[in-house]
């Protein structure tokens, strides 16, 4: 593996309820180009760029006169099938991360691992059913399309949280931090993929 290879990749999903372009950095500053039609996404999906160090771009036009459903779902698609391009055979990063993100009342924590195996155990009691007119039902959506396209096994847990918005924050920001860490380079394992079967 070239470590110093750009981790990057850009995808486009096209389907009779949405039309999709995604692009991503691994390797990035933080930057954030977002225009996916539902505004608290557009929220989640900057903390996602900001906390993971990762330069994303999602722009989408979905059946939003129908509900975000499909869109939401299929940006979490779209997103995943980049993310696994960007990261490619991940030789010689760390595999797993963890993070515990608060905000105020609200406590979250977040595991994954780049296992190249789909898992979500998604466990965040949700204190009321909207945040503005976001479904909240739809962020478990997200994950679970990102979860199947990616290949990672990702466990996402809300500890505590009194205020939904709070809740949903600080699962996308764990969610960033943990992805971030799982995806940087080891200097101890430089070409090594971290598993027995020696692939991921």
């Amino acid at each position: 593996m070239n470590t110093s290879a750009p981790r990057i990749a850009a995808v486009e999903r096209n389907t009779k309820e949405t039309q999709i372009k995604v692009s991503i950095n691994l390797d990035g500053t933080g930057k954030a180009d977002l225009n996916t039609g539902v505004p608290f996404l557009d929220h989640m999906l900057d903390q996602l760029a900001r906390h993971g160090m990762m330069d994303v771009m999602v722009h989408a036009n979905g059946d939003l006169h129908i509900d975000a459903h499909h869109t939401v779902e299929d940006i979490g698609i779209t997103l995943g099938q980049a993310f696994k391009q960007a990261a490619g055979d991940k030789a010689g990063i760390y595999r797993y991360g963890h993070s515990y993100v608060p905000l105020d009342e609200a406590l979250s924590r977040v595991v994954i691992d780049l296992s190249g195996r789909p898992g979500l155990e998604f466990n965040v009691p949700f204190t009321r059913a909207m945040i503005g007119t976001f479904d909240v039902d739809l962020a478990h959506e997200f994950f679970q399309g990102f979860v199947n396209h990616a290949l990672v096994t990702l466990h996402i847990d809300n500890l505590r949280g009194d205020n939904a918005h709070h809740q949903c924050e600080t699962v996308f920001k764990a969610f960033a931090r943990a992805l971030r860490i799982a995806c940087e380079r080891d200097p101890r394992a430089v070409g090594v993929v971290v598993s027995t079967k020696g692939v991921l």
